[in-house]
């Protein structure tokens, strides 16, 4: 059985661009992080974590864990806490380009396989009243770096430079290779 050790509702739908046959068991991990390690390590470090705590659960199955950051200049943008740390976020993410780094695991019985993703995106120059109106709609409160792409967020965008899905959470077509290289192990 495959399993995906996340309850993103976006990365279950990408996954099913894989296969429709998998479970969810989310992995509650404690995410914080040793501060030595380097910044853009983050997402893959988490995701090794979680898909080893649900590997533990379920040692003959195939996990997946995943996390996804937003990194600009020196700084990791996790979810925010609130309006206005969404708010700040898409002030500081305006009229630049950032990094959308996602990290996978796969672990398979005692086989381990991780990588890790990147995917810049540009915004455009916005007004506060834009990043406002976009606070509103909701859909900055779930999601690193307070934007969404597959939604209303889409609109803020000028440009990317990579894989799209990586940026919704889940690089389908390294992913679906990385399976495939892993179960032919």
């Amino acid at each position: 059985m495959l399993i995906l050790a996340s309850a993103s509702p976006r990365r279950q739908e990408l996954l099913k661009l894989i296969t429709e046959d998998f479970k969810i068991v989310p992995a509650d991990i404690d995410e914080s992080v040793d501060k030595s390690l380097p910044l853009e390590s983050v997402p893959e470090h988490l995701a090794d974590q979680k898909a080893a705590f649900v590997s533990a659960q379920y040692p003959d199955d195939i996990v997946i864990g995943c996390d996804t950051g937003v990194f600009v200049g020196n700084r990791m943008l996790g979810k925010p806490h609130g309006n206005m740390a969404a708010f700040e976020m898409l002030r500081l993410l305006s009229g630049r380009v950032h990094r959308v780094i996602t990290g996978c695991a796969i672990y398979k019985g005692n086989k381990k396989l991780t990588f890790s993703d990147v995917t810049e995106v540009e915004f455009y120059p916005l007004s506060n009243e834009e990043i406002k109106a976009y606070i509103i709609t909701g859909e900055p409160a779930d999601k690193a770096g307070a934007y969404g792409i597959q939604g209303k967020g889409s609109l803020l965008i000028k440009g990317i430079r990579g894989d799209y899905f990586n940026v919704v959470g889940l690089p389908v077509a390294k992913l679906s290779r990385a399976l495939k290289d892993i179960q032919a192990e």
